[in-house]
């Protein structure tokens, strides 16, 4: 049985309307990318089998995903494997990015603006320019910290620098993003997490499959959180800015559940040539300070 803290955890997911896409997207971005990018089927149904989600609805989520063009399918006998296509790669990448590496700790008072005239071209990009960091004041008009990548599905847009004084920026933001639904998220992320850190610190053992199923989940509610959060300098945020203690929290249990989990994908994860690749560097250097 899982530990009391995680129990709890998987019965608010189940709580929750289906999630299974979602939920998939972060075991690729999260676990499969790192070791090569492309994983059996059965992986990800045992996976999700220990979460009690029906075989059925894995594979309904993944055709889904496929034919919306985020997954190609190969097949070897009567097995299937799945890989990023090119755009969800770059797509990933951003994200990457934006959950792991270190937030920005100075502001230099510039502003990168995007203007996107054709509706079609916006709607194509939004997301894209959301997960990069971009907020939007105005529709067609995206904004973020200066030295922000625009993503490649926004660069028809016009890119413009601006800069404003410390207020102004505020003022521009509060309307850009829903900060204060944001630092309500990350204050939900944390009470829901805090059990399990303080079982982390215990040094309570979780089987190697439990610390998988734990990182998984642990990003699978961070991410959702840290996508739509801008990472600003601290000088523009509220006081008491609820994101960076998420972030450690986040990156402590993230690191405890590292060597457990990473052993469950070595004895469990399959692509093609049998089992996955090792991770590279990268991933070890995940949550750290720069």
């Amino acid at each position: 049985m899982p530990p009391q803290p995680l129990s709890r955890i998987i019965d608010q997911l189940k709580g929750e309307p289906s999630r299974t896409g979602s939920l998939i997207i972060t075991v690729f971005g999260d676990a499969i990318v790192p070791r090569g990018g492309t994983v059996w089927l059965g992986t990800l149904l045992e996976f999700f089998a220990g979460l009690d989600i029906d075989g059925n609805v894995v594979r309904t989520a993944m055709s889904r995903l496929t034919a919306e063009g985020w997954f190609e399918r190969s097949k070897v006998g009567r097995n299937s494997f799945y890989r990023l296509v090119r755009q969800g790669q770059q797509t990933f990448a951003a994200a990457t990015r934006h959950i792991y590496d270190p937030p920005p700790t100075e502001w230099t008072g510039s502003f990168e603006l995007l203007l996107i005239s054709q509706t079609d071209q916006r709607e194509a990009a939004r997301d894209a320019l959301k997960n990069a960091g971009f907020g939007s004041p105005l529709p067609g008009v995206f904004v973020a910290p200066a030295g922000t990548a625009v993503p490649e599905e926004a660069r028809g847009g016009l890119r413009l620098d601006a800069s404003a004084a410390p207020d102004m920026a505020r003022r521009l933001l509060a309307e850009s993003w829903a900060l204060e639904r944001t630092a309500g998220a990350y204050l939900k992320f944390m009470a829901i997490f805090a059990p399990l850190q303080a079982c982390l610190r215990k040094q309570e053992t979780l089987s190697d499959a439990d610390a998988f199923t734990a990182r998984i989940l642990l990003i699978h509610h961070y991410r959702r959180i840290v996508l739509r959060d801008p990472l600003l300098p601290a000088e523009l945020l509220p006081k008491d800015w609820p994101g960076r203690p998420a972030r450690v929290l986040c990156g402590e249990i993230y690191r405890a559940l590292l060597a457990g989990s990473e052993r469950w994908l070595d004895d469990h994860g399959t692509d093609e040539n049998g089992s996955l690749r090792p991770a590279g560097a990268a991933l070890a250097r995940r949550f750290g300070d720069g």
